[in-house]
């Protein structure tokens, strides 16, 4: 994967124009190209594969026809047609053949910045999407594979294609999977891509020393940009085994027990892990752990991890295992298609949560965000087919809600109300009535924003593994929600740029 920005197309006939152009975009950190010619246009924009925005100024021979072409050839990119005052006409001719937006020259630098901000904001959030729906299908078919491996006792082939779904999903060149062994209390890896000694001849890692051994004995991703500048491993030697340093290692947890860990390094390109990466690889782990818990595939009898020192495990219950774990890979695509189709935040809530709802059979679903003024949780959207609401604000300092949203423990249980830090004023609907209850953190970048929480008819619904799943893909519709409400500012930043032109003028 590249790590290159993204650039836009300047294509201007006027050389003074075009000019200024590039260096106001320049100046405001912004990669661009300039031509002069719609040929030119056409050409460069096929050569450049992280083309993601052009200006095009209307005056140019078929102006408006290169708006269609570098749309219907380049359908991501984000075309700003440019005009004067009197070119009105070709303005709606362009903003029909798929211009997003239009500026009138003279040109504002700060409209110009604002504006083409935004169109690359919009063009990074299809692009990301995109991939990001390539590889959910890829994660499905790994998934798959593993449950047929597990299913057929084939062990060998679990622990390789385990490494290699690492490898694919998350564009890694070395992963491997390390089971947890309660005799030695160590570390082993079964299956590696990308390793230059064989797996027999690998050092294990004691559980809770060096960097898997701790993240074993942890509740979630950890994710780093530079093993090397870490303060934590930094005086390792292990260090010097990365070539670019960036990495993300899952534990593999099964309740309180830890059973091993999922490890990614040397991202291709020299790329680093992101949160979508860190989304797909609590998903992966959240499969493999199931399967392994169950005895789908040899592993070492794991040990139980130490509980964390701010909060004991909020009540995990066991469900009986199902026989194939498709439901939650059909339910973490759902919502992921809901991200690539749905933009405005109220509709992308309630697709999500619909998601949960007609999956899980559960009444109300729903999600909150921390309210920046008052520090509460404040309801974004829920679903509630049979008529129970959810309530509309939430203390974070009470019940099995505070744990999720203080502490980032998911609150699977069948039975809420037998936990003794259960509060009835938080953890039940609007209707007061207590039931099967998950609550579920949600991170953006580490820091956890708010939660989800839905409360199932089943209490076999009501599962960690159904949980962790929804963590990951929630979380990722909280980004692609507060990134639009960030565009929105953006749009609000022009509109108020334009009126103070307007003024000055």
């Amino acid at each position: 994967m590249s790590d290159a920005p993204h650039r836009v197309l300047v294509a201007d006939g006027e050389r003074f124009f075009r000019e200024a152009i590039a260096e106001a975009l320049r100046e405001a950190g912004i990669a661009c190209l300039e031509v002069e010619t719609a040929a030119e246009a056409l050409r460069l924009a096929a050569r450049e594969p992280r083309m993601a925005a052009a200006l095009v100024d209307l005056a140019l021979e078929n102006g408006p026809e290169l708006v269609e072409r570098l749309r219907r050839e380049q359908p991501k990119i984000r075309v700003i047609a440019l005009a004067t005052a009197t070119d009105q006409d070709r303005v709606l001719e362009a903003l029909r053949a798929g211009a997003v937006d239009y500026l009138a020259k003279p040109l504002h630098d700060e409209e110009l910045v604002l504006a083409v901000r935004r169109a690359l904001g919009a063009f990074a959030t299809e692009d990301r999407l995109e991939r990001l729906r390539v590889r959910i299908q890829s994660l499905d078919a790994w998934l798959a594979e593993l449950g047929e491996a597990a299913r057929s006792g084939d062990d060998a082939r679990f622990d390789a294609g385990a490494a290699e779904a690492v490898a694919d999903v998350l564009d890694a060149t070395k992963t491997s999977l390390m089971i947890l062994d309660a005799a030695s209390q160590s570390l082993h890896v079964v299956g590696a891509v990308g390793a230059s000694v064989p797996l027999e001849e690998m050092a294990p890692v004691p559980f809770g020393e060096g960097l898997a051994g701790a993240v074993a004995a942890q509740d979630d991703v950890l994710i780093l940009a530079d093993v090397g500048s870490d303060p934590r491993f930094a005086a390792r030697p292990f260090r010097k085994r990365y070539e670019a340093g960036a990495l993300a290692v899952a534990p593999l947890r099964d309740g309180g027990r830890a059973l091993g860990v999922l490890c990614a390094t040397d991202r291709e390109g020299g790329a680093p892990f992101g949160d979508d990466e860190a989304t797909l690889l609590r998903m992966l782990a959240a499969h493999v752990t199931a399967l392994l818990a169950r005895g789908g595939a040899a592993a070492p009898a794991p040990v139980a991890a130490p509980e964390p020192a701010a909060a004991r495990q909020p009540v995990q219950v066991a469900a009986a295992a199902p026989e194939r774990i498709d439901p939650d890979a059909e339910l973490a695509r759902e919502i992921c298609e809901a991200l690539a189709v749905e933009v405005e935040p109220e509709r992308l809530v309630a697709a999500a949560l619909q998601a949960v709802a007609r999956r899980l059979a559960a009444s109300p679903v729903s999600l909150y965000l921390i309210d920046p003024q008052s520090g509460e949780l404040a309801l974004e959207g829920q679903v509630d087919v049979e008529g129970r609401a959810d309530r509309r604000r939430l203390p974070r300092d009470r019940g099995l809600t505070a744990l999720a949203l203080q502490a980032g423990h998911l609150v699977a249980t069948a039975r809420p109300q037998t936990d003794p830090r259960f509060d009835a004023a938080v953890d039940t609907p609007e209707d007061g009535s207590a039931g099967p209850f998950l609550c579920i953190p949600l991170r953006l970048r580490g820091t956890i924003v708010g939660v989800a929480r839905a409360f199932p008819k089943d209490a076999a619904a009501a599962s960690a593994r159904t949980g962790e799943i929804l963590a990951a893909a929630l979380s990722a519709a909280v980004r692609n929600l507060l990134l639009y409400r960030s565009l929105l500012d953006s749009i609000e930043d022009l509109a108020r740029a334009r009126r103070e032109a307007g003024s000055r003028g």
